[in-house]
């Protein structure tokens, strides 16, 4: 379990560092594609093997998360009801995503 919030937690941050960068940098906008496309690829490198030891369910899951992130949760700071906690965040977990060894 620990193995794959890990995993989870590093693919995210370096999805979230590439969109970060393409915008400061070119003014260019990373998607889910994009993002999901760095995790094919980034478990053919040999410094991030390790993410072919957890499933793809919860990293693909995390990269969901921060789509949904970047293109509703970024508008509500917009919003006059900003602040108001009508909407909780929660994890999200699929029976699917864990093997018990």
């Amino acid at each position: 379990m620990r193995r794959t919030l890990g995993c989870v937690r590093c693919h995210y941050n370096k999805a979230l560092a590439a969109r970060t960068q393409a915008w400061y940098e070119n003014k260019e906008r990373v998607g889910y594609k994009q993002t999901s496309d760095m995790l094919t690829n980034g478990k053919k490198q040999e410094d991030l093997d390790f993410l072919t030891e957890v499933s793809s369910v919860p990293l693909q899951q995390g990269l969901r998360n921060l789509q949904t992130a970047f293109t509703e949760k970024l508008w509500v700071c917009a919003s006059p009801f900003f602040g108001d906690n009508k909407e909780k965040f929660s994890s999200l977990c699929q029976s699917s995503s864990f093997k018990e060894r």
